[in-house]
Order: structure tokens, then C-alpha cells, then sequence
């Protein structure tokens, strides 16, 4: 009924949507002479924000068709290279360059599509061939693809190292830290092939039990059955994926929303302001945010209950209790991996120390493959997008890559 609900609502929504975006374009003609006096600018403004507020989205587009490599610009193809039920490995190949180290990133599957980290692959590309991992929306994927859960997510990382190939780079950025980490030990201990030679953390939840923030003690505060009857929706009737039980991307959207509902307001306050000033500029940069931002996808119930149970809750990883196919997963199988691990200062998602933790637990790692970057005045969001993002922390992301090539 949940999910129901929430499609009846936005449908309502669209429709008011497409009103309101009309009446904005009528205020706001040039040609309409209440677009000048009356109140017409400042009452198409506000239409406008509605409209762009209440608007449906689909899935958005990378848009990366050049680069800059060694002072020329070079044009880039994306192209899929591996095609799963529930994700495909996409490569960012630049035309004429060879010879650059491998670089697969690890996207999250917590509600939004791997275009969240656009800047994070248009910023490696000038010194990396760029792999992706691209997660379906669950509500997309039918029944008969059977199920997706935290061990076929591991599987499905070491399944695109081995596409990519040996000597190949990892960086995972937050919710896939724990898994990348997993495929890391499993595939070292079982000396695979395409082991990858670096593997970056970024704001990943290792271990929650360090400087828990607002999301780690939601986690833990509420028992497991909780999440199951409370999160859990079913897909209606009018997707691909009808009858597969899922965590509905409009959830977690809600919850990050509320988290910092107050930025939120201030931000479409701002955009208002800038319509009204006739700063088209200033507003579209706000648009451009939201559209990302606000582009949800489902996860599958069974992967998004396990990991909220065996990160978040059994915290398995550090306490030596995480399973791979029914395997004990060892840290100390890795011995020749450098992890860098990187965390924001002003981080409220992933605490300070809980992917630090991923150097401590490598045991059998010499220091020289361990290093800690903390970047200082950055939140979550900013360690993988953003102006400090680009001049401050991917520099050390290639510095280690380029050290341990």
C-alpha cells in the first residue's frame, strides 16, 4: 500500500508540476506585460521552483564526452562492457589515449544512480581509464532474475575486476567501502588474478561504531524486524519489477532530506531569488543539484536488511564475523593492496574513524601500502564531488594510484 500510495501521489504531482511550469512560462513572457509590474516575476518564480520541485525523474544521463589529457582534449565514449540483472560495468574510454592506469569506481546502491558521482569520474579521467559500476533500479528488475543480496553484490564487484583486468585500481565511494572491502580479503586470500592493486575508501562505513552519526544510531536504536515491517514496500503492478519487495528510493530521498531540511529550504529560497533577480545562471546551478539529487532508484529488501544488520547493527567486518557464502572473511589475507582511506572533517553520514578502520583491520598490510587522508571542512557529499573534491582530494587519489602502479 505504501508504494501505492506514494505512485498516486506522484502522478498528483506531475500534473500540478506541468500546470505550474506552464503558468511560470506565461508570467514570465517577455510579451505578457504583468511579467513587469504587479507581481508577475515574483509569482512565476515561485511557480517555477514548485515545478521544478514536484517534477518526475528518471534516470539521469553521465554527459562526459571530452577531457583533457596532457594539455589536449580528447573525446570520450562511454560504452557498456558487462551487462548483469542488476548492474552493469560501464568504461569511459578517451579516444587515442592508452596506456593510463585502470580505475574502477565502485558507485553506491543507496538510493541513487551512479550519476551521483559524475564529477567523481570527470575528474579522474584527464589520468585514469575509467570503469563504473551502473546499479539497476530494483523495481526494474523482474521477479524471474531471482534475488540480489550483500554476497551477490561482492561477487558482482570481483565479476567487473575481472572484466577490467589485472593491475586494475578500485575506489568505493561510502555505502560500498564495506563490500569493496570484502571482495578485496576474499579475492586475496584466494590469490585471484585481478586483485587490485590500490583500493580507495572514501567515507565508508567500516566501522559504524566509531563517531556514529544521526544514520548509525537509526540503525541501531530500532531492532531488524523493525526496518523489515517499517521500510519494506512492495513494487506495483505498473513496473517490470511488480511483486519484488523492496527499500523505495523515495525513502531514502525522505530521509536525507529531513536530515538537513533546513539547507534544503534555504537552497530553493535562494533559487527563488535568483529567478526573481533574473539570475538564471545562479538558479540553474541550484536545478542542476536537485535533479541529481532528487533521481531515486529501489535497492532489493533482502541486500538493503544485510546491510543494515551486518554493517550498521553486528558491525560483522570489524568484529570478525563477516561472511562471504557461508567463508569467514579475513583481513589479514591482504598483503599487498595499498588502501588509501579518506574521510571529511564535517562528515554527518560516515563518522570520523569508521573507514580509518579499514587500515587497522589489515593486519598483514605493511604501513608503507596504508595511508589517511582527512580532509578538513568537507562533509560527506564534498569528498567525492565539488571544488575541494578536484583540487584537494583527488590529487591524493592519484598520487596513490600513480605510487603504487
Amino acid at each position: 500500500m505504501l508504494y501505492d500510495a506514494y505512485e498516486m501521489q506522484r502522478s498528483m504531482l506531475a500534473g500540478a508540476s506541468a500546470l505550474a511550469n506552464f503558468g511560470a512560462g506565461l508570467l514570465q513572457n517577455p510579451a505578457n506585460p504583468f511579467a513587469y509590474f504587479g507581481g508577475g516575476a515574483i509569482m512565476g518564480s515561485a511557480l517555477e521552483v514548485f515545478a521544478h520541485a514536484s517534477a518526475p525523474r528518471g534516470k539521469p544521463a553521465f554527459g562526459l564526452t571530452k577531457t583533457v589529457v596532457d594539455g589536449r582534449e580528447v573525446v570520450v565514449h562511454e560504452e557498456i562492457v558487462a551487462r548483469k540483472p542488476f548492474g552493469q560495468l560501464k568504461r569511459f574510454r578517451r579516444e587515442g589515449v592508452e596506456d593510463s592506469p585502470r580505475l574502477l569506481i565502485v558507485a553506491p546502491m543507496s538510493g541513487h544512480y551512479a550519476t551521483l558521482l559524475r564529477g567523481t569520474v570527470e575528474r579522474m579521467l584527464p589520468t585514469c581509464e575509467v570503469y563504473i559500476t551502473d546499479w539497476r533500479d530494483a523495481k526494474l528488475v523482474p521477479l524471474s532474475e531471482g534475488r540480489f543480496d550483500f554476497d551477490d553484490y561482492v561477487d558482482y564487484i570481483i565479476d567487473f575486476l575481472a572484466e577490467v583486468g589485472p593491475g586494475a585500481h578500485m575506489l568505493a565511494v561510502c555505502q560500498p567501502s564495506v563490500p569493496c572491502y570484502v571482495a578485496a580479503c576474499v579475492m586475496s586470500a584466494d590469490k585471484h588474478p585481478c586483485t587490485p592493486r590500490t583500493l580507495t575508501l572514501m567515507g565508508g562505513p567500516v566501522d559504524t561504531r566509531e563517531a556514529p552519526t544521526a544514520v548509525n544510531l537509526l540503525a541501531t536504536e530500532r531492532p531488524h524486524a523493525w526496518f523489515e515491517q517499517n521500510a519494506i514496500a512492495t513494487v506495483p503492478m505498473t513496473y517490470p519489477g511488480a511483486g519484488r519487495r523492496v527499500y523505495p528510493g523515495f525513502l531514502q530521498l525522505a530521509g536525507f532530506m529531513s536530515m538537513n531540511l533546513g539547507n534544503h529550504m534555504i537552497s530553493h529560497w535562494e533559487m527563488f531569488k535568483h529567478l526573481v533577480q533574473g539570475d538564471d545562471e545562479g538558479a540553474e546551478a541550484t536545478k542542476r543539484f536537485y535533479d541529481e539529487y532528487r533521481a531515486v532508484c529501489d535497492m532489493t529488501s533482502e541486500f538493503y536488511l544485510q546491510t543494515v544488520e551486518l554493517v550498521f547493527q553486528r558491525h560483522a567486518l570489524p568484529k570478525g564475523e563477516m561472511l562471504h557464502h557461508g567463508k569467514r572473511v579475513d583481513p589479514g589475507a591482504i598483503t599487498d593492496i595499498g588502501i588509501l582511506a579518506i574521510e571529511g572533517e564535517r562528515d554527518d553520514i560516515s563518522g570520523l574513524g569508521q573507514t580509518r578502520a579499514a587500515l587497522t583491520l589489515a593486519t598483514n598490510l605493511p604501513e608503507d601500502k596504508k595511508r589517511y587522508y582527512m580532509a578538513e571542512n568537507v562533509g560527506h557529499y564534498g569528498i567525492f564531488n565539488g571544488s575541494k573534491w578536484r583540487n584537494r582530494i583527488a590529487p591524493v587519489v592519484e598520487e596513490w594510484i600513480k605510487a603504487n602502479g
